[in-house]
């Protein structure tokens, strides 16, 4: 058996889709930087299939081709993030035209036998259905649950949702297989989107465990102080970094506790007005802002602070979602403190200590108090990695990737 330290492709079982054709979709993020896509993606290459990719062009990744590790990756513009109903179809039209006609090209190219469709959006089913016709199979991997992800911006359902939820359906409808990130994920598929039990395969976003893993830590991060609280993830509206930051201000200037520093890696749309509210707040020495960082400085941040945080805000998007952040936290050893969604307990469990429902105050005193119990944050690391190494790992999640393409196959 492979070493946990090991490259997850020595996990992987050769040859196990020997002269399988992939053609991998995903909209929202480019590849390599989708660590889950890019995991699947050397997974399915190491098992011995040819894999293509189609994405959007990023920062760091404007190649419009290139083969990396043996993988083709065609990337494509999008217009700028959308900020409104006619921004959104503005994205998503460039978006459809641009992976259908990406996708042709792959077909009359290297080929592909199985088209594998991350969403969001819920629409990517629209380039898979000619190919479907002409006897490829479909594979959704689910990533985002759109329907509950509307509700949770804009506090209603309506027409949209009621269209989202559409989109999901023929979605599943027109899946040979389903990937769920979780179990709440595959219950939606096997209820709201009416497939099978034994088409729907939970494959986690697993950390790979021989890539995240503790160095040596950094004590510039802690800007003199004693103690550090760090966070990984995205600056947006729903992951309640501005809950994070009216903690801090509880922390700071109710409790006195000059002795924390927080230091926060990550971009997204909100980064500049949360940028904003720590200043406004008077918080600007004691919380960094680093922005995206590479993996050397981030891995720095995790293994030096002593207690991680994740603040998204308890909502029906959330409260089914598993946040990859937790499971890396947990990777490095580090106990966490989070409000009590629903997913997030089910991967830390003991790890974690969990704040009551979007209370900023209640989620200090959490800090506060693990920041005041060395043994229990040691006793609260170590299960984390353990429970990862055992269970929550990429490593560990290989054998359920390999088998919904072996049924996938068989329909």
């Amino acid at each position: 058996m492979a070493s946990a330290e090991a490259p997850f492709e020595a996990s992987v079982p050769r040859e196990a889709l020997a002269g399988r054709r992939v053609l991998i979709i995903v909209e929202n993020l480019p590849v390599p930087f989708d660590r889950r896509v890019w995991q699947e993606a050397r997974t399915l290459k190491a098992a011995g299939a040819e894999v293509s990719i189609i994405c959007p062009t990023g920062k760091g990744h404007e190649a419009v081709y290139e083969v990396i590790d043996g993988i083709h990756i065609h990337r494509h513009t999008l217009p700028l993030d959308a900020g409104s109903a006619a921004g959104y179809l503005r994205e998503y039209s460039a978006a459809l035209w641009a992976e259908t006609r990406l996708a042709w090209r792959v077909f009359f190219g290297v080929g592909f036998d199985t088209i594998h469709a991350c969403n969001p959006p819920d629409l990517i089913f629209l380039v898979a259905l000619p190919f479907k016709l002409l006897g490829k199979r479909f594979i959704f991997d689910h990533h985002d649950i759109n329907p509950e992800l509307y509700e949770a911006k804009f506090n209603k359902r309506g027409f949209f949702w009621r269209l989202l939820v559409l989109f999901e359906r023929l979605t599943f409808r027109l899946a040979d297989v389903s990937i769920a990130t979780n179990d709440s994920y595959r219950e939606i598929a096997c209820t709201r989107g009416g497939m099978a039990p034994d088409k729907v395969f939970t494959v986690r976003s697993g950390p790979d465990i021989g890539r995240i893993k503790a160095v040596p830590p950094n004590p510039a991060f802690r800007n003199g102080r004693r103690y550090l609280v760090g966070y990984v993830g995205v600056m947006g509206d729903q992951e309640g970094v501005d809950l994070l930051l009216e903690a801090v201000d509880h922390m700071v200037h109710k409790l006195g506790r000059n002795d924390v520093q927080f230091c926060l890696v990550g971009g997204g749309p909100s980064l500049e007005s949360l940028k904003a509210m720590s200043a406004r707040l008077g918080l600007e020495d004691h919380v960094t802002f680093l922005g995206r960082a590479p993996d050397r400085e981030l891995f720095e941040v995790l293994s030096t602070a002593d207690v991680c945080v994740n603040p998204d805000r308890v909502n029906p998007m959330n409260d089914l979602s598993t946040m990859n952040k937790i499971l890396e936290y947990m990777a490095v050893e580090k106990p966490i403190v989070q409000f009590d969604v629903k997913e997030g307990r089910v991967s830390a469990g003991d790890a974690s200590l969990y704040a009551a429902k979007n209370d900023p105050v209640d989620f200090a005193d959490k800090i506060v108090a693990l920041l005041g119990d060395d043994e229990a944050r040691k006793r609260m690391g170590r299960y984390g990695r353990e429970r990862v190494v055992r269970e929550l790992s990429w490593q560990t999640q290989i054998p359920t990737l390999i088998a919904a393409y072996h049924a996938a196959a068989r329909r």
